[in-house]
């Protein structure tokens, strides 16, 4: 029996969005949660001011739905994600969505300190970075002791990560996912941006999960990606609704996670170029700015850089995400799989 189970996560999960997003709109304006721009950010982002945020809520609702009834198909199917349940791969796939709904709480956290308690910059740097690198740690613990032994490295193939040199693969990568999670985060700041690059992020995925026959991680990658459609719905330019921490965390560790699921989580490096490049943008600002007081970039994030330039929002989440899709293509070439 054909595997129809992605199908229907992707279409419960855009259609869960779609529609939870018209009942959250109204009670998210009700509440008052509205989005504060913040000063250091492009003038024209001041219209923006008051629109409702916490959107990502309807993401990771959209997400579960579809996991529920996708896992509920291939159970009564018994078609390869039941064949997964006794395995380490099964843990993984949920230690992977535990990842993701973690970072969302964080974000929600963030959130609602920012509107419901009016602290612009929600929780402090430490507490995040604190409660961040503590489920992140926790999530590789889970990988560990479900028996991962190797990760993948192109034109090398399998190495050991669990003697001598190879262990120093658990604090690069406590690091990698921390600072990914955190470059999704960066990339929210446009209309539909962290939709859409995220959708062809996980639409990659999906390709690259269905080549390894990973059930459990293709589904998680269909649901994902039929939730970043959905949300586009209400976030396209211009955005009624914006994802906040709540969504850009938990896309943040989606992705991480199944990047990890694959067991080739350095493909992340070409196939998400767009949040590697946001990152590093801030930190080149940062750090030139530091030793010399003036600026490579005109804004950072560098999405901003491009606004400051002439460049609509809608130009920028075009380009992005087809930047996205040739650094994706090309992690797909190189990834063993064809």
């Amino acid at each position: 029996m054909t595997d129809i189970s992605p199908v229907i996560s992707a279409i419960v999960a855009f259609i869960a969005t779609a529609v939870s997003g018209v009942y959250a709109l109204p009670v998210l304006k009700r509440l008052k949660f509205g989005q504060t721009i913040l000063e250091d950010g492009p003038q024209w982002h001041k219209k923006k001011q008051g629109t409702p945020t916490m959107g990502g809520i309807i993401m990771i609702f959209g997400v579960l739905v579809a996991l529920c009834a996708a896992f509920a198909y291939g159970m009564i199917a018994k078609v390869n994600i039941f064949s997964e349940v006794k395995t380490n791969k099964f843990i993984i796939f949920l230690a992977s969505v535990g990842l993701a709904l973690f970072m969302g709480i964080i974000g929600f956290l963030d959130d609602y300190i920012k509107v419901v308690k009016k602290r612009n910059l929600g929780l402090t740097a430490r507490q995040k970075t604190v409660l961040q690198l503590f489920f992140s740690a926790l999530y590789l613990a889970v990988l560990a002791f479900s028996g991962v032994k190797t990760t993948w490295l192109p034109f090398v193939g399998d190495v050991n990560i669990v003697s001598g040199v190879g262990l120093l693969f658990w604090p690069i990568a406590l690091m990698f996912i921390y600072g990914f999670i955190n470059a999704v985060n960066l990339t929210d700041g446009v209309d539909g941006l962290a939709s859409s690059v995220t959708l062809i992020v996980c639409c990659i995925f999906m390709l690259i999960t269905g080549g390894l026959r990973l059930a459990g991680a293709n589904m998680f990658a269909s649901a994902v990606a039929g939730a970043c459609v959905g949300f586009l719905v209400w976030n396209s330019h211009p955005a009624k609704m914006f994802m906040g921490d709540t969504g850009s965390l938990f896309l943040g560790g989606a992705v991480v996670g199944l990047a990890f699921c694959t067991g080739r989580p350095i493909l992340l490096l070409l196939i998400g170029v767009v949040y590697l490049c946001e990152a590093l943008s801030v930190v080149i600002q940062v750090t030139y700015f530091k030793k010399t007081k003036k600026r490579i970039f005109k804004m950072t994030p560098i999405h901003h850089h491009f606004e400051m330039s002439g460049w609509g929002e809608e130009k920028i989440v075009l380009i992005f995400s087809l930047v996205s899709m040739a650094f994706g293509a090309v992690a797909v070439l190189i990834s063993g799989l064809l």
